[in-house]
């Protein structure tokens, strides 16, 4: 899911197949096979020092694609607000603190607003079998056979928009899509991430820019009018918006730490680069978020998996700086 703030916010959704159907099916093991101990990496994925201030480094809303929902603010260096609903199974990709205090996330089986007392204000319910990762009106983009990007009337519960989007295969939708954004021109920007290419399309449906990523998880447009993308592919790219590349990060320009996966990336107001790092606990040592200068330069590294455990990464949005654009509109929708 994606979403943005203020009047327009945007999420993103996907279906996928059961396993029963194929699409992630794995061969049984025999009923007779030799139990094999768990093999536990006692290699260090990052240093046991770290730069910043741990915790205390910035403000900020935290969740991500773990096991539960759970979801975190963090100030001052301690936790000051926390979510979590044990019950479900739906993992969190994307979520935004909104100016009006609400915070916005999708959680795989649906959208939903919730206040700061935790009370849901609204939302939306995937149809069955599908699952989502995607303030008058909500954009998504729900993955399947056809994928739709749909704008909804959160007042109405009315559809007020929605277009076919192409996906690289229709029969494998879990990875087909994950986040989008919205620009100051009133276009969305997609990552497909099935097609290995980032889109720019405006309230038609029509593509209006396109640049090749491989395996893009998050795009985000940038004040300078180039694209930030953040590939699974542990890379992340400036394009600009002749498809050059200005500025790249890759997983080998941070020796001694072990980045797993790269899923979003955001450009804060002194140039440098917050970018997170999805894996699951491992050992404990690494790291589940970073901050690097445009020399790529780490001046602040987050690892926090004990007291508390913020658990994997997947949503970092900075409290102490802005991070996102108010107003923004879809086209004639705002």
């Amino acid at each position: 899911m994606s979403i943005w703030r203020r009047r327009l916010c945007i999420a993103t959704a996907f279906i996928v197949i059961s396993a029963t159907a194929g699409a992630h099916a794995q061969p049984a093991a025999p009923t007779n096979a030799p139990i094999r101990p768990r093999l536990i990496d006692t290699n260090p994925w990052a240093p046991a020092e770290l730069p910043g201030n741990g915790l205390a480094g910035h403000d900020f809303l935290y969740a991500g694609e773990g096991s539960h929902e759970n979801m975190y603010i963090v100030r001052g260096g301690k936790i000051t607000w926390t979510f979590s609903d044990p019950a479900t199974k739906g993992e969190i990709s994307d979520a935004v603190l909104m100016e009006n205090g609400n915070i916005l996330f999708a959680h795989q089986f649906g959208v939903s607003e919730i206040t700061p007392a935790k009370e849901v204000v609204w939302h939306y319910d995937v149809p069955h079998g599908f699952e989502v990762h995607t303030e008058e009106r909500v954009v998504l983009i729900q993955n399947g056979n056809p994928a739709r990007l749909m704008v909804i009337n959160k007042t109405t519960g009315k559809t007020d928009k929605e277009f076919e989007l192409r996906v690289g295969n229709p029969a494998n939708t879990h990875g087909q899509f994950r986040q989008a954004r919205l620009t100051s021109a009133g276009t969305i920007l997609v990552a497909h991430m099935d097609m290995d290419k980032v889109c720019e399309y405006d309230t038609g449906g029509k593509e209006l820019w396109s640049a090749n990523v491989a395996s893009p998880w998050s795009v985000t447009p940038l004040k300078n009018g180039n694209i930030l993308v953040a590939s699974n592919r542990r890379f992340v790219r400036e394009i600009s918006r002749s498809g050059e590349t200005v500025w790249e990060f890759t997983a080998d320009d941070l020796p001694g730490y072990r980045i797993v996966g790269t899923q979003i990336a955001t450009r804060l107001a002194n140039g440098d680069t917050l970018i997170n790092n999805w894996c699951s606990k491992g050992n404990g040592t690494a790291v589940q978020a970073f901050e690097v200068t445009a020399d790529k330069k780490l001046v602040w590294a987050l690892r926090s998996w004990e007291n508390p455990d913020l658990g994997p990464s997947t949503i970092i949005q900075l409290l102490d700086q802005p991070s996102a654009a108010a107003n923004t509109t879809f086209g004639e929708f705002k």
